[in-house]
């Protein structure tokens, strides 16, 4: 396993973190256990939860596992969390206000039976709260030792700059970290998401690195999806935020060039994905799940994998996002932000259609 220093927080951490959304759900507490030891014994350190998964379970046996394990074995382990959402259908147990917050941050501390967390996330955006309040929440739970330090999730390029500038401006913390959804299939953060983390020391924890299994290879063209998983079961999660990747050719294609690049690199496809991912500039960590502790191994064993220079050009060619030239991302948007003015003035006249050669009646200015 290698490590990486995460964003500004001075917090090593290994380069495959552990994603735990399946404990209590689609894994047992026996089998979750199994793979927090497998984590650990394997190097790795980072283990991602949140106060929903499973209804809050999750962290009850992430908990459960700090309790019953020595501390030679948990102080290993970098925790990390979330808040903003609840399982408790009162109003305002939702969102970033300091009293929901205050409510989930403390409820988190006793379920994960720890007196601090190391990295406490907030889950989404909530722009009916102030950040103001956010960040003063967020700062003073620092000082009083019930964290560590914080990051975002979910949060589109604007939001992530109005926290950082607003924790500047009020000379409080900010912000060390990033998860988004960001794989092979789902490349589009790249467009202003990914360079305002990185323009603010802000480092990448990728949620759904594998795209909800598609990219293990799995699944094939045109067939049906297996029962036993995502796609076979029809979960509700599936459905939300992976089922559109497995429309078109441009996920099948993919996935083809994994299994192809597996074979020459005695590896999985799933290994790849995970390797091309955590390679990518201002990720510090994809969040990996696993539902038993030999497929964790298996996926942990990509921090070791090598890819060659072909094999990485290639997943870059096939998987680049396609914006299909929607303003300000395709190729309009893109000549306009040249530093030279001739490399706009061309884009210009090339998609003047049925006209002048020159929409500016003979005047590019």
């Amino acid at each position: 396993m290698k490590y990486t220093i995460l964003g500004t927080s001075g917090l090593s951490v290994s380069t495959m973190a552990l994603g735990t959304m399946t404990f209590g759900a689609e894994s047992t507490e026996e089998q979750s256990l199994a793979v927090l030891d497998a984590f650990i014994e394997g190097g790795g350190n980072l283990i991602d939860t949140s106060n929903v998964y499973a209804g809050g379970e999750t962290e009850a046996i992430i908990g459960r596992w700090f309790a019953s394990r020595p501390k030679d074995v948990t102080q290993h382990a970098i925790l990390a969390t979330k808040g903003r959402y609840s399982v408790r259908p009162e109003i305002n147990a939702h969102g970033l206000s300091r009293r929901s917050l205050h409510n989930a941050l403390n409820e988190s501390l006793e379920r994960l039976q720890v007196q601090t967390i190391d990295l406490y996330q907030l889950h989404a955006a909530d722009m009916l709260t102030p950040v103001e309040e956010t960040v003063h929440f967020l700062a003073d739970a620092i000082r009083a030792g019930k964290i560590h330090t914080y990051g975002l999730s979910n949060v589109t390029g604007w939001q992530l700059q109005l926290f950082v500038s607003t924790a500047e401006r009020l000379g409080l913390p900010k912000p060390v970290s990033l998860q988004p959804q960001y794989n092979l299939l789902s490349r589009e953060i790249e467009y202003e998401i990914l360079p305002a983390a990185r323009y603010n020391g802000l480092d990448l924890l990728p949620w759904s690195p594998l795209a909800g299994g598609i990219l293990t290879g799995k699944y094939e063209r045109g067939g049906t999806a297996p029962e036993g998983t995502r796609a076979g079961d029809g979960s509700a999660l599936y459905e939300w935020s992976t089922a559109e990747f497995l429309e078109g050719d441009r996920s099948w294609d993919i996935v083809d060039a994994l299994r192809e690049i597996a074979r020459d690199h005695d590896a999985t496809p799933a290994q790849v994905a995970l390797k091309w991912l955590a390679d990518r500039p201002g990720v510090a960590a994809p969040i990996v799940g696993a539902r038993d502790a030999d497929q964790l191994k298996a996926n942990l064993a990509a921090a070791d994998l090598e890819l060659d220079g072909g094999a990485v050009e290639r997943l870059e060619f096939l998987s680049r996002p396609v914006p299909r030239n929607t303003y300000p991302y395709g190729d309009f948007g893109v000549a306009q932000r040249d530093r030279f003015l001739d490399a706009g003035k061309q884009v210009v006249f090339e998609v003047v259609k049925d006209g002048s050669d020159d929409p500016l009646n003979g005047k590019v200015t």
